[in-house]
């Protein structure tokens, strides 16, 4: 454990980089925790309730927003280092690019935990703490073909698809998962993907960029869908959904007699939960960051501490260096008629926030 003088004094030192969030004094060290954005509000969540809830466990934490900007984290990361932080829980923004660090990490005995992305080659990566990535997918793409039944019968349906950020380990079990529900109906031509654009390498959307998903989508509309209706968006994320919305309203879906296709989602964002209520985006995938965060200070309390974290997978996550011991947490697929229970009931938001 580090002397919290010295932690105190680094931190002033650099404070002109840090977006530290206020602490008050407390005698069990500092956590350094790395996000990679302030543009979603699912990581300004992520940041609040590990905040809390590393205070409330006697730690103080040093909270920095990288803005995806990936030299930018790699420099806040460096600096935590520097300050000899306790723990750090990173969040990266690209899962290969912190080897260094983190091997600078392991010289000062600083264990890392890798936050809902998992940090590709490296050693130095002690546990992971995420959700169940592939059944996210599942849920993504089970939600989709329910509402392409719901609203167009029988099908055949006319679906486009769309990845993740490609250096996001994530977006790949979220594309899998999606696959192993789609693909059959593909086969068995229920499922028609008319533009011929499958597989990451071509779907994914650098960044999680929204602007880049309805940039795409208004490109697939223009070269694909002239004279025959999209059913259909596998979309794995709330922001690149919101996206994808704008482009299909603006060629006159959700109106007239062009019904809104059936577009999913990921994180229960406000802007898209009430774009569910509102009959535009069909579903989403709530993953509930409190309970990310608590599985986090527990792993981190046991690393600090001498105990063994709690994991309940060590099978999926290969970094390409060794397999991540990993706790998976359970998404829940939210949609019209769910989403008062899910959202309201467990305390995630106010009716009012919705409303």
């Amino acid at each position: 454990m580090k002397f919290l003088t010295t932690a105190l004094a680094a931190t002033a030192l650099v404070a002109g980089m840090a977006i530290t969030a206020p602490v008050a004094a407390q005698d069990k060290g500092t956590i350094g925790i790395a996000m990679p954005t302030k543009s979603s509000a699912r990581w300004i969540s992520d940041g609040a309730s590990m905040v809390e809830q590393f205070e409330a466990a006697g730690y103080e934490t040093d909270l920095q927003y990288a803005e995806d900007d990936i030299p930018n984290q790699l420099a806040q990361i460096e600096n935590m280092i520097t300050k000899e932080v306790d723990a750090l829980v990173i969040a990266a923004i690209d899962g290969t690019t912190l080897s260094n660090a983190l091997a600078n990490a392991a010289a000062l005995d600083i264990p890392v935990i890798a936050y809902d992305r998992l940090i590709r080659d490296s050693g130095d990566v002690s546990y992971y703490a995420t959700f169940d990535n592939f059944k996210v997918g599942v849920q993504q793409a089970t939600s989709l073909v329910d509402g392409l039944k719901q609203r167009f019968g029988d099908g055949p349906y006319n679906v486009e698809l769309f990845g993740g950020s490609p250096d996001d380990n994530n977006a790949y079990f979220f594309y899998d998962g999606a696959m192993s529900v789609l693909q059959p109906l593909i086969d068995d031509g229920t499922v028609i993907i008319q533009s011929g654009q499958m597989g990451m390498d071509t779907v994914g959307t650098l960044r999680w960029d929204g602007a880049v998903a309805q940039a795409r989508m208004d490109n697939l509309l223009s070269a694909h869908y002239t004279d025959q209706p999209v059913h259909g968006v596998l979309s794995p994320y709330d922001g690149l959904s919101i996206g994808i919305l704008s482009s299909l309203k603006g060629v006159g879906y959700g109106s007239g007699d062009q019904p809104m296709p059936i577009v999913s989602g990921q994180d229960a964002e406000v802007q898209s939960v009430k774009s569910i209520l509102a009959g535009e985006q069909y579903s989403t995938v709530f993953k509930d960051t409190r309970e990310l965060a608590r599985v986090t200070v527990g792993m981190v309390e046991a690393l600090l501490e001498g105990g063994e974290p709690e994991i309940n997978d060590t099978e999926t996550y290969d970094n390409g260096v060794l397999v991540v011991p990993s706790y998976l947490l359970e998404p829940v697929s939210v949609d019209a008629s769910n989403w008062e229970e899910i959202l309201i009931g467990s305390g995630y938001y106010t009716k009012d926030q919705i409303e």
